[in-house]
């Protein structure tokens, strides 16, 4: 029933919308600044687990660029305070996330979602927690001109900075042959996104002992664990395991009872508020980002679909040991904490009412603790073995999709 009210409170503003506006992980400059090396760094990974690295058509890998999407990365001049860069949030020393259950932006300012890492982001079909740009290039611009993060007002301010920087302009001739106003900001999220692709993590414990045959790669709770990734614990329903790579994620989107159980009774307000910004011209970045009930819409924010409330993409689950805290909102400290609010079925407490908008698959597992233990003993058993900044460079020149 109270999907059906919600249903009719929303519908209007939608159609109105609608109808008016149709530590290790780190690759230096160094490791990059050479063909050769990046082949004996693929030779030494062996990528077990990984399928290639999608490679845009129209953003081929060279070192150089490369090394000019590091530097990118790193330079905090990109900021209103000249504070914030991108590993700000995405620390080549923390698995390229920040720690944070909340990321911390310009001036101290906090927005309302938890850094996810840069790992693997390669392999996203979509990126940022509700999926609202498709890649790493239309990823990159968002933070710079976001009040709570970089805080420019306009591309302009990082194509001022660029544009004054002589080794930056003689870079971008290089790499793109571009100087003065021809050279943009799609040239700047090129580099960006060239060096994050570079972020390639694998050669884990799992990788060994599934895809290499490696019978004691992994300990006995960590296989015992893995049975329940596979069986009762139905984790690789989302996290998904393929026949020869393992990128452990579907990349969809689900309401798994994250924040959206503490705004249950605000929903029919609080989407149609929502929608009627979006109608007035108020963008999903920014809106999401500055407040935390907006924030709790996840993908419906991005699509108006009511089926999507709540929803969030599902993450890798690759080098999670390293990336507490978890969910959207990082509000599950540890591992184990989120094993129980699956166990549980989608809330905090068992017996708690869940939200409307759960998805199905979501319900009680009925794991013993020590069942718990052992799946949180295999999500240890993901983390790259590489222990140093030798991580693979992506040489395929394969064509996302």
């Amino acid at each position: 029933m109270r999907y059906v009210v919600l249903l009719a409170l929303i519908l209007t503003a939608l159609f109105a919308y609608k109808q008016i506006s149709t530590d290790p992980m780190a690759v230096s400059a160094a490791v990059i600044s050479q063909q050769d090396d990046a082949k004996s760094q693929t030779d030494e990974n062996d990528l077990y687990g990984l399928p290639p690295v999608p490679i845009p058509a129209n953003n081929p890998q060279t070192p150089a660029k490369i090394a000019l999407g590091d530097k990118l990365f790193h330079d905090k001049r990109f900021s209103v305070d000249g504070t914030v860069s991108c590993s700000n949030c995405h620390d080549d020393k923390k698995a390229f996330t920040d720690g944070l259950a909340i990321s911390v932006g310009h001036h101290g300012l906090t927005g309302t979602r938890n850094a996810p890492t840069v790992l693997n982001a390669a392999f996203n079909q979509s990126q940022f927690w509700d999926g609202r740009e498709p890649d790493l290039e239309g990823q990159a611009k968002q933070p710079l001109i976001n009040p709570v993060e970089h805080g420019l007002t306009d591309h302009k301010q990082v194509l001022e900075i660029i544009r004054s920087d002589p080794d930056y302009l003689a870079t971008f001739q290089t790499v793109f042959e571009v100087s003065g106003k021809r050279l943009s900001i799609d040239h700047v999220a090129k580099a960006i996104a060239s060096f994050e692709r570079t972020l390639v993590s694998s050669n884990s414990a799992f990788d060994r002992y599934h895809f290499n045959g490696q019978a004691d790669a992994m300990t006995a709770a960590q296989i015992r664990g893995f049975e329940l990734f596979v069986g009762q614990g139905r984790c690789v329903s989302c996290h998904t395991i393929e026949q020869d790579h393992a990128l452990f994620t579907d990349s969809r989107f689900h309401n798994i009872g994250v924040g959206i159980n503490r705004i249950q009774q605000d929903i029919p307000r609080l989407a149609q508020a929502f929608l009627e910004a979006k109608n007035k011209g108020g963008d999903v970045d920014v809106m999401v980002l500055t407040d935390k009930k907006s924030s709790e819409l996840g993908r419906f924010a991005v699509t108006d679909d009511l089926s999507q409330i709540g929803a969030f993409k599902t993450p890798t689950l690759r080098n999670v040991d390293l990336t507490a805290p978890y969910m959207h909102d990082g509000s599950l400290k540890t591992l184990k904490e989120v094993m129980v609010h699956y166990n549980n079925g989608g809330v905090a407490k068992a017996g708690d009412p869940v939200n409307d908008f759960l998805s199905g698959g979501i319900r009680p597992l009925n794991l013993s603790d020590p069942q718990l233990d052992d799946l949180v003993d295999f999500m240890k058993a993901l983390t790259s073995s590489k222990s140093s900044s030798k991580f693979a460079v992506p040489t395929s020149t394969q064509a996302a999709n």
